[in-house]
């Protein structure tokens, strides 16, 4: 009998305590909300070992979560197809930051920045100084991510794959033959073709190429937010100023016209070919 009125006693008290946290949470008093939300930018490499591959640049969103008046801030960090929480301490006075990424991650660091009106900017340091590089530097712009399914990548500029590229045989001036180094590039239809509003059908993919329909199906996850973890497709989404990197899941967000349109292109992606030429950087 006073086995059981102990473990009875136990499990009061278990859920009790586990109460009074959920007080103590809800209670614990918040302050500068004007500051949460996503700060997004470039994440520019600034030490870095030389004869070693990283990226120069990706893009990086910072979501501030919470800030209260002790001083302690939480936050959650996203970049190239990684997704951190992070902790840290915020100077009210000085609207100064450091934000701790877990250290579980060979990759993690430390942030620090500093609020000045709609944007911060700062300095971010890798634990470990062995990986390639160990400290990047952000100017971070505040923005709503919301999605919207007809954005569209702008027609700015050529979509070449710099990532995959090969040696070819190339005819020069003068009927000369070269080895160079050529890349796979996309077609325009990257920029009229929209598989979030429109079901395809297998005839309006017929003819384009393996790239066009890995940009086309990888659009539909950008106006997600989705936060890709390959190179070699964040090198188109990056640069563009509505994409804002958010999850690393986002599966249950997908319409259902989308969960379509990326199995048939898919499909057709596992036979489609493409055209090799010269680039400029």
């Amino acid at each position: 009998m006073k086995k059981i009125f102990n473990l009875i006693f136990l499990t009061v008290l278990i859920v009790s305590c586990k109460q009074n946290k959920k007080i103590e949470a809800e209670n614990t008093p918040t302050v500068h909300t004007e500051l949460y939300g996503n700060w997004v930018g470039n994440f520019i490499a600034k030490t870095y070992k030389e004869n070693t591959e990283f990226v120069y640049s990706n893009k990086l969103n910072i979501k501030i979560t919470n800030i209260s008046h002790d001083g302690k801030i939480s936050a959650i960090s996203v970049v190239a197809g990684n997704k951190r929480r992070l902790t840290g301490t915020f100077d009210s006075t000085l609207y100064k930051v450091v934000l701790k990424e877990p250290g579980t991650n060979k990759y993690d660091g430390e942030f620090q920045f500093t609020f000045s009106g709609n944007s911060i900017h700062g300095e971010w340091n890798a634990y470990d100084t062995s990986i390639p590089v160990t400290k990047r530097i952000y100017n971070l712009t505040k923005m709503q991510f919301v999605y919207n399914e007809i954005l569209m990548l702008p027609d700015e500029e050529a979509y070449v794959d710099y990532y995959n590229s090969k040696m070819q045989s190339v005819e020069i001036d003068s009927g000369l033959i070269s080895n160079e180094k050529v890349y796979r590039s996309a077609s325009d239809k990257i920029l009229k073709i929209n598989a979030s509003t429109t079901l395809l059908i297998e005839d309006s993919l017929k003819n384009l190429k393996k790239l066009d329909l890995e940009i086309i199906r990888n659009t539909i996850f950008a106006r997600h937010g989705y936060t890709f973890k390959k190179k070699s497709v964040r090198q188109f989404f990056d640069p563009v100023e509505w994409y804002v990197p958010m999850y690393d899941d986002v599966k249950d967000k997908l319409t259902e016209i989308e969960i379509k349109n990326i199995a048939l292109l898919s499909r057709f992606e596992k036979y489609a070919e493409d055209n090799y030429d010269t680039f400029g950087r």
